[in-house]
């Protein structure tokens, strides 16, 4: 039985193998995207989060490892390395940068779903991001809980947000690298803050914008995409205590 609602990605540059992959997993029920690059992989985490990635190793341009390297920085989806290196210590190296599994090529379509399942279910079984409540980004760490915003030096005056402004960020900081769409900003923010945010997203947007490239000059964490809505640009990661 497949995961209910499941999306997958992959990262593959062989195009038959790809094929071979996808068709096989939308008959067992998963919905999953297709990439052949890293370029293409960020474009499609630019519009969803999947539940899972199918990673190869050796990728045109940017390859597997530092692609791994790069996801684990801000994301804990879980990762499946494939690779025609059957090396110990490609697996050990590939592993100790983060990826979940890994499968060497060339492998058996039922193999893999054994996989992606018990994959999928460990994932849901122990959620490894939501106990930390606290983030670091860019030169700041947002304490969503405490609600409040600190700098990572410790010795700049606090950054003075109002509670509209703090919603909207840790909407943002929470799902970074994601294109947010205001309907979408609307639906994350609009139960906890006190204001009104209707009508007000680009307002809002706005005034947080100026408020942390004041206190980080030279950096542009929230950018717009056109026809989509506002993009967190920062690498988040989850900050332990």
């Amino acid at each position: 039985m497949s995961i209910p609602s499941a999306t997958l990605l992959m990262v593959e540059d062989d195009p038959e193998i790809c094929r071979l992959v996808r068709d096989f997993m939308r008959r067992e029920g998963f919905e999953i995207e297709v990439a052949e690059n890293a370029a293409a992989m960020d474009a499609v985490l630019r519009r969803l989060r999947p539940d899972l990635i199918i990673l190869d190793l050796m990728l045109p341009g940017e390859d597997g490892l530092s692609i791994c390297r790069r996801l684990r920085q801000s994301d804990d989806i879980p990762i499946l390395m494939l690779s025609a290196k059957s090396d110990e210590i490609d697996r050990v190296v590939g592993l100790e940068l983060g990826a979940d599994d890994y499968m060497v090529k060339p492998f058996g379509p039922r193999e893999l779903l054994a996989r992606v399942r018990a994959l999928l279910r460990r994932a849901q079984a122990s959620p490894r991001r939501e106990a930390s409540q606290r983030f670091a980004f860019d030169r700041f760490v947002l304490d969503v809980d405490a609600r409040s915003i600190e700098t990572v030096s410790g010795g700049d005056a606090p950054i003075q947000l109002t509670s509209a402004e703090f919603d909207l960020l840790a909407c943002f900081v929470q799902r970074p690298r994601r294109v947010l769409s205001r309907d979408q900003i609307l639906d994350f923010t609009r139960g906890r803050s006190g204001e009104p945010f209707d009508r007000t997203v680009d307002m809002l947007i706005s005034r947080l914008r100026r408020k942390l490239e004041a206190a980080s000059p030279g950096t542009s964490l929230i950018t717009t995409v056109r026809n989509g809505g506002y993009l967190f640009t920062a690498i988040v990661r989850p900050v332990a205590g």
